[in-house]
């Protein structure tokens, strides 16, 4: 039967499955990921070839011979309801008979067909197969050919305490998806079901980029989130199973230019969630406004329905693709009813919050919750109760505002230096850095909730040493959202036990700083009635403190902080700690010596860390006395080279039980050591005598030097081949010998090391119980931990903002709120309306460019901006609701646009702005119109992107909108530019109403104004505002920042172009055309002013 036939056979088949596992690893490296579509293709033809045959021939396996125990066999009745183990399918049984290890990562590969699999064996993390030849040479693996029955297998693989440093190279720079197959002893009847096989391999975790937890390469100041995006199918938008899609591919331009088709605007659910804070939220939008939502966002992932992998002409791919966000295609499964989001939540969702869900949001929230809870395979989840976008008042930043105002990263290098969150934040905790990012890229418009935020600030100003002894306490914090959502998520081990601990105890001694403070300012003399209404909220400043004291609650989490410092070692931490450094530095130089012995220097340096090398160097030098006694492989490490003297990480009285343990333990060692003085008398006095263990031989006695080894004798020690007529209780067996050393059974210390072990074993039973109760006790009090930590991220936020604005001179800005649509009001209302929605700033500075120019040691020219509100019918304004400035190319003119956008920003985000003055109404968004850029990719060039933000701006701006535009109209001809400009400022002082400054180089603009009865001076809206260049002795000039009122006609490009290094030659000839230009220009002026002068002489002469 197993003649040359069947052996070509078992190649065919073996050949057929080796193709399989090809083609499935071509689809982990594209980034559009789909679990149906790699069922289908090519691979089909194969399986049914491969099923016919195999229907017709038994395939013999491996022949393997395994040996155990009797004890090791299971005992008992037999279990007659015991369910038989699931036949394997035909997909596992018609492979190759590769060896047990490989099939579990062949098994697991075909299971998770579209992730990289990494796979533990011993010591080491191992690709194999077309993960391997693909994945190892991208990490810098070298990879080999394991030798089978069935054939060579590619494998490659790394040290287990490198899984970060691969991880991150895997899913962040490569943005793949890793399964995580790790390793589990099989009990006794498992070992006889799986041949003795020692461990059952399965996957315990799949990572991508949108749900990572603690991963050390997590970015700790920003939120990790990831997205999921609904779209209707069904016609109806009833929300049953999709149907036909909505949108109609023939009304669009090959789908591709952005606000044009039928699906722009539909409907959508959104849905994001961070898995590593719990943090969770949805929102119903259209695919138009999904880019500026994805902008604010910032999501590592989004993952789609994988119905629409087929609608690649969807308006969504093209929205997706402009930031090239990772796309991820998931089933939907069974749909998930908000009902039955409550064992996913710390706690329910109200019943009146629950109404106020949209359908869509429904369904990408249950399309999110299911894909999380396959990534996290198994895991506990205790997210957050979502919170609906809609019901919080925040400002609107769309994707081209937040870009062109470099809120979070630069336009130029999309860098996070130079930015404005990089400029304000001061932060001391990670939590209060994410939480300052969130409050930049979504500010508030609650007037409320801007004051709280003031008054905080002010009062850490006046009173800089409470301020300052609250940092130092928040130091003493840790990351609790994150620390938290660990134990949420089954995870967390005793030291972020402890940094819990620390944090509640951190807590509690900020809690009694500020009600100290705010009784003394209950008890205090107020004398600040008769100050001005700046100065008067300082008498409240300790009152801004009873909400967020009110939040907090610290009963439950006291005791349970008390109860993990008396149950929690630190020192025995800090000792694991060290053995674990110990055995990760033993671990790199036998990596060493292993690429040293197979490789070239080369390949050692791209393959090991960076540090290694050093780390090696004093590895040797500290441990060159004692390398006879190191073990010499891997697996001795990985095992433990001995477990007699592991530290414990629980108090012996974290428990009665545990106490006893230990006595128990204390009295087996006390027994170690007098053994060991016995043995020693035994043995002629052999001083170097100890009691050892070692994976490999177990209980011995180890002796060394020359010396004692003379005193053993070799009358006293029998070799195994002459020791059947001693008596058992005196009987030493030789198990390792060498010329300085000898190692010996002895049967008192093999029972009694016995005896140790089992008692060692039972401690550390008994600490996991102990453990596991201290982690419900977090889980437990998961609500209160969660509002305790976003207390003190605000409390970070603010003391921070108050050190940059006493540092930096920003002063406290006055807002004010009201509805500038309310045209139909008293006079006195409206008056009162349009104060409210003033723009009035005295001395204003950009944070970002006066931080620059302080490192070079320049200052910053300041600038004031005074708009009116929206007028009402029958009012004007003497300031303008816009400013038309003018000005020579590098006046600053931008910066001047953007900074006072920025103000805004910082001020309803609750922080100080850079300015001596600063009274604004609250603006509910900002619009911004400034650089230029093209989108090759959806066919877009610079003025039609340009078009694009306009049109936008104009359509979206309310009465209550700060916009700045800046060079509208510069991508196309001087006529058609200056006519387009003049459209979008004559839009937004009649339609939109709203405050805005319009920076041009069309001078045009302005007689167009003045002609259509548009200045403040002609009862409009319009003022001009212009930047200057001053002339200086010996040819050279001065640019005069400062805005001044009037028109400056003069743009100086050749300044700028000298300036620029542009050659001389160029500077000549453009000064030429320019000349000829402008003398042009004055002769057609004049032509024209005595042709309008003899017309009018004959209309006279008429009359």
């Amino acid at each position: 039967m197993y003649g040359p036939p069947c052996r070509r056979l078992t190649l065919v088949l073996a050949s057929c499955a080796r193709d399989r596992v090809g083609r499935r690893a071509k689809h982990t490296v594209s980034p559009w990921r789909n679990l149906s579509a790699l069922r289908l293709g090519g691979r089909v033809s194969s399986q049914v070839s491969m099923t016919r045959l195999h229907q017709k021939v038994q395939i013999r396996g491996k022949k393997t011979r395994s040996s155990m125990r009797l004890e090791d066999l299971p005992q008992g009745p037999i279990k007659l309801d015991q369910p038989a183990p699931p036949e394997p399918s035909a997909d596992e049984d018609s492979g190759p008979a590769y060896p047990t290890v490989v099939q579990q990562a062949r098994r697991n590969m075909q299971k998770f067909e579209n992730c990289v699999l990494l796979t533990r064996v011993g010591g080491f993390y191992e690709l194999y197969f077309a993960h391997a030849e693909e994945y190892g040479p991208l990490l810098n693996l070298k990879v080999a050919r394991k030798k089978t029955s069935a054939g060579p297998v590619p494998m490659a693989g790394f040290p287990f305490f490198q899984l970060d440093r691969f991880l991150k190279m895997l899913v962040l720079d490569l943005n793949c998806y890793v399964a995580i197959a790790e390793e589990f002893p099989n009990d006794p009847g498992d070992k006889v079901r799986s041949n003795g096989l020692l461990h059952d391999r399965r996957v315990t975790r799949v990572i991508t980029p949108g749900t990572l937890i603690d991963e050390n390469f997590i970015d700790p100041y920003a939120n990790n989130y990831v997205m999921a995006v609904h779209v209707n199918h069904d016609t109806d938008n009833k929300g049953e199973t999709p149907g036909s899609s909505e949108l109609d591919t023939s009304s669009m331009d090959s789908g591709r230019l952005a606000g044009i088709g039928a699906g722009a605007t539909s409907s959508i659910g959104l849905a994001w969630i961070d898995v590593s804070t719990g943090q969770f939220y949805t929102q119903s939008t259209t695919v138009t406004s999904l880019g500026s939502i994805l902008s604010r966002v910032g999501p590592r992932e989004v993952v789609v329905d994988e119905v629409l992998e087929s609608q690649r002409d969807h308006q969504l791919f093209s929205v997706l693709a402009e930031d090239k966000h990772l796309i991820t295609f998931a089933p939907q499964g069974k749909y998930l009813p908000l009902s039955e989001w409550g064992p996913m939540l710390e706690t329910d969702i109200p019943t009146q919050t629950a109404q106020s869900f949209a359908a869509d949001e429904v369904q990408a929230g249950s399309l999110l919750l299911q894909y999380v809870r396959d990534r996290l395979q198994g895991l506990s989840m205790k997210l957050q109760p979502p919170l609906r976008y809609e019901n919080m008042s925040v400002m609107t930043i769309d994707k081209s505002t937040m870009r062109a105002l470099e809120i979070k990263q630069t336009i130029r290098d999309g860098v996070f230096r130079g930015s404005l969150l990089h400029a304000v934040r001061r932060t001391v905790t990670k939590g209060g850095a994410r939480l300052l990012n969130a409050w930049l890229s979504a500010p508030s418009t609650n007037l409320e909730t801007i004051k709280a935020r003031h008054d905080l600030v002010e009062y850490f100003i006046q009173q800089p040493d409470l301020s300052d002894d609250i940092v130092l306490l928040l130091r003493r914090s840790h990351d609790s959202q994150r620390l938290v959502q660990k134990f949420a998520l089954g995870r967390g081990d005793p030291d972020d036990l402890v940094a819990l601990a620390n944090t509640i105890r951190a807590t509690q001694d900020i809690v009694a700083l500020l009600e100290s403070a705010k009784n003394q300012g209950n008890t205090a003399t107020t004398t600040t009635s008769q100050l001005d209404s700046t100065a008067s909220s300082t008498s409240e400043g300790p009152a801004c403190f009873t909400p967020l004291l009110s939040r907090i609650q610290l009963e439950e989490p006291t005791k349970l902080a008390d109860l993990i410092k008396s149950s929690i070692d630190e020192e025995g931490l800090v000792q694991q700690h060290r053995a674990e450094d110990s055995e990760a530095s033993q671990l790199m130089t036998l990596a060493e010596d292993v690429v040293a012995a197979e490789g070239t220097r080369a390949e050692a340096e791209s393959v090991l860390p960076k540090s290694s090398t050093t780390k090696r160097k004093r590895q040797q030098q500290s441990a060159s006395s004692s390398s006879s006694s190191s073990s010499s492989s891997i697996r001795d490490y990985y095992s433990g080279a001995s477990d007699e003297n592991a530290p414990f990480v629980m108090k012996p009285d974290a428990s009665p039980a545990l106490r006893a343990l230990h006595d128990e333990l204390a009295a087996l060692l006390q027994e170690k050591g007098e053994l060991a003085e016995t043995l020693r008398e035994r043995f002629g006095g052999a001083a170097s005598l100890t009691l050892r263990w070692t994976p490999n031989l177990g209980h011995v006695c180890h002796v060394k030097g020359a010396r004692d080894l003379r005193k053993l004798g070799d009358s006293t020690i029998n070799n195994n081949s002459n020791n059947n007529n001693n008596n058992n209780n005196t009987t030493t067996t030789v198990v390792s010998s060498s010329r300085s050393t000898r190692a010996f059974h002895v049967p008192e210390w093999t029972r009694l090391g016995q005896r140790l072990r089992q008692a060692r074993f039972e401690v550390g039973a008994e600490e996991q119980r102990l453990f596991a109760a201290l982690r419900a006790r977090v889980v437990a009090d998961l609500v209160k931990l969660r509002r305790n930590a976003q207390v003190l991220d605000e409390l970070d936020v603010a003391a921070s903002s108050a050190r940059l604005a006493a540092e930096l001179g920003w002063t406290r800005p006055l807002l004010h709120d009201g509805d500038g649509d309310n045209t139909t009001a008293a006079a006195a209302a409206s008056n009162n309306t349009t104060q409210q929605q003033q723009h009035v700033i005295i001395g204003g500075r950009h944070p970002t460019v006066e931080g620059g120019l302080r490192e070079q040691g320049r200052t910053f020219t300041k600038n004031d901006c005074v708009l009116s509100g929206p007028s009402t019918a029958g009012s004007s304004s003497s300031s303008g609701r816009l400013w038309l400035i003018t000005g020579p190319n590098m006046g600053g003119k931008s910066t001047y646009l953007r900074q006072n956008a920025l103000i805004s920003v910082l001020a309803q985000a609750g922080g100080y702005v850079p300015a001596d003055h600063a009274s604004l109404g609250v603006v509910d968004a900002v619009f911004s119109r400034v650089g230029s850029a093209d989108n090759l990719y959806a066919d877009q060039s610079t003025f039609m992107v340009e078009m694009l933000e306009t049109a936008h701006i104009l359509r979206a701006a309310t009465r209550r909108s700060l916009v700045v535009m800046d060079e509208v109209g510069r991508g196309t001809t001087p006529q058609d530019g200056a006519a387009v400009a003049f459209a979008a400022l004559h839009h937004l002082v009649a339609a939109n109403r709203c405050r805005a400054l319009f920076a041009t180089h069309f001078h045009g603009l302005a007689d167009l104004v003045a002609e259509r009865r548009m200045l403040v001076a002609q009862g409009g809206a319009v003022e001009m505002y212009c930047t200057d260049v001053e002339e200086v002795p010996g040819g050279g000039f001065v640019y005069v920042h400062k805005l001044r009122k009037g028109i400056n006609r003069q743009s100086h490009a050749l300044k700028v172009a000298r300036l620029a290094n542009m050659p001389e030659a160029a500077i000549t000839i453009a000064k030429e055309v320019l000349e000829k230009d402008s003398h042009n220009n004055h002769e057609n002026g004049e032509t024209s002013l005595q042709n309008d002068t003899h017309t009018k002489r004959q209309s006279a002469s008429v009359g």
